[in-house]
């Protein structure tokens, strides 16, 4: 392969059989010319140009300082969720660490709404984002806050979705917020995020959506329904509310047996 331009020290458009490609790799375009042929073994990704000049303009705007970071906590992301990064998450993701890396330079940090779902919902990612945060900071001499970690884990989740799109990701994800936050504002309690009954909640919640968005709902023997409302009833009509809140803010229906479960898991909620 010949290079035909050079982007970076690590990235160089390449001639391939007759089509242009983004050729990426560590150490790629050093030292390197117009013309010049590279060693294919040390090509790491291969992206065709003409699909992917998204990539091609990131890679032309972001510090390549920038672009090795995010170069390495997608290997770290792939290694550990033991999957492949698709190159539209790719392109997302390394534009989004670049302009996170800048916003801390500058002194702006964002804060996360999500942060505490998101810990408990994507874990794994979450986990992940961790060690991204930590590799910047010791890579760009700056302290990226947790919430920055979150944000990271929601475009890994995304990517693990099929079609994933990450505003469907944050939109499911604040709706759990919501129905979270008026159970909490109904109950009149505050939550430990790190209590079992909590995570057990969320995570419950999460599925319901996913259920639901889906027309299916778990189904529940109806004498033991109608035991959890009357036995339950603080915490069923807890979970009235919320399903209230989530049609009202987001148009979606819960079936009166997720209601059930949803009670039971408020009443242990409660109980703790």
């Amino acid at each position: 392969m010949k290079i035909r331009k050079i982007l970076n020290n690590n990235a160089v458009i390449v001639a391939d059989e007759g089509e242009e490609k983004i050729a990426v790799g560590s150490g790629l375009g050093f030292e390197k010319r117009k013309n010049d042929v590279i060693n294919a073994n040390k090509i790491e990704k291969l992206f065709v140009l003409k699909e992917n000049e998204k990539m091609h303009q990131l890679l032309l705007r972001i510090p390549e300082t920038h672009f090795s970071v995010a170069k390495d906590i997608m290997e770290y992301a792939e290694n550990h969720l033991n999957t492949q990064l698709n190159d539209h998450i790719r392109v997302q993701l390394a534009d989004h660490i670049s302009f996170a890396i800048e916003r801390e330079q500058n002194g702006i940090q964002l804060k996360n709404a999500l942060l505490h779902e998101i810990k408990v919902l994507y874990k794994q990612e979450f986990d992940i984002g961790l060690w991204a945060i930590r590799h910047i900071n010791e890579t760009c001499g700056i302290h990226m806050p947790r919430d920055e970690a979150a944000f990271i884990a929601l475009y890994l989740h995304t990517m693990k979705v099929k079609g994933g799109d990450i505003h469907e990701t944050v939109r499911q994800t604040s709706m759990v917020r919501d129905m979270v936050q008026v159970i909490k504002n109904v109950l009149n309690i505050t939550i430990d995020e790190a209590d079992i009954a909590y995570e057990r909640l969320v995570t419950h919640l999460q599925f319901a959506l996913m259920r639901a968005k889906q027309f299916d709902s778990h189904v529940m023997d109806q004498e033991m329904f109608t035991m959890i409302k009357q036995k339950y009833h603080v915490s069923y009509q807890c979970a009235q509310q919320a399903a209230q809140k989530l049609s009202a803010s987001h148009g979606i229906e819960l079936p009166e047996e997720e209601l059930g479960y949803i009670t039971l898991h408020i009443e242990r909620l409660r109980s703790f």
